[in-house]
């Protein structure tokens, strides 16, 4: 593979999943840039609460750029695109949109500990997904669908656009 594979989307899209699935298909190197931020500076409804929003982006900007250098599969986290300097980092990738319908995440999403999820759980999700949907859709290479269909053929299908020529944008499993 050439250039390296992002996979973004909303919370509770699936792209850890998704993203973890793809390389082993391909057999490349994976890379959550969220367990990378746990692991390096702890928890990231701490980071939130102790240093803030701001910071919490700069840290998972840097980690974007760390794993972008490593190449393969990288998920990133859904508010990764809202930083300028992860969005001018992802240039050269190619760009998987993960989404997801408001009924499916809301089991996905339920319990979580999730910061900005804190206070308004599904409703606090749809605004935040309305917030960024453009830059998703600007960002995106292609997308697909994770509502109700099973991981297998979602995996399946990005899989198949990443070997074929992934140059031209095109969505896939559109509900």
């Amino acid at each position: 593979m050439a250039a390296p594979v992002v996979v973004i989307g909303p919370m509770g899209a699936g792209k850890s999943s998704v993203g973890k699935r793809v390389a082993k298909a391909l057999g490349v190197p994976f890379t959550d840039t969220d367990r990378v931020i746990v692991r390096e500076h702890g928890p990231i409804p701490g980071i939130f609460a102790d240093r803030g929003e701001p910071a919490f982006r700069a840290l998972e900007a840097d980690a974007v750029r760390t794993a972008l250098g490593t190449g393969g599969v990288i998920a990133v986290g859904g508010g990764a695109v809202t930083h300028a300097a992860t969005r001018e980092a992802l240039s050269g990738a190619r760009i998987v949109l993960l989404t997801v319908s408001p009924e499916a995440v809301a089991e996905r999403i339920a319990g979580s500990d999730r910061p900005l999820l804190a206070d308004g759980g599904i409703d606090a999700w749809q605004t935040i997904m309305d917030e960024r949907a453009a830059t998703y859709a600007e960002l995106a290479h292609v997308v697909v669908d994770t509502s109700r269909r099973p991981m297998s053929r979602v995996v399946d299908e990005v899989v198949t656009w990443l070997r074929s020529d992934s140059s031209a944008p095109t969505t896939e499993g559109a509900p």
